[in-house]
């Protein structure tokens, strides 16, 4: 989470906003989004996905999660298992 904050820190900064600029934008108040570039987990994720949508950065917010390498290795072995326990009812 504080990578995260400070890569919106950042964004913002990139774009010459102030914290009441990006604030009044997201519609949140200036301790949100202090908060939120701290990466503080008791933000709501609506709030860090306002901020991210003030900036036309929603499309990244949208790509959380989307590469699940690790459960895609999961399911691979289920079907592999389920494959084997298939030949094996055949024989």
């Amino acid at each position: 989470m504080e990578i995260l904050g400070e890569n919106i820190k950042l964004a913002r900064k990139r774009r010459s906003l102030t914290i009441l600029q990006m604030a009044e934008r997201a519609n949140l108040n200036r301790n949100t989004i202090t908060s939120i570039e701290k990466g503080s987990p008791n933000v709501s994720i609506g709030a860090y996905f306002n901020v991210l949508r003030t900036m036309n950065l929603q499309d990244d917010f949208l790509k959380l999660a989307e590469d699940d390498e690790f459960g895609r290795k999961l399911q691979d072995i289920k079907l592999l298992a389920a494959v084997k326990d298939t030949r094996k009812l055949k024989s």
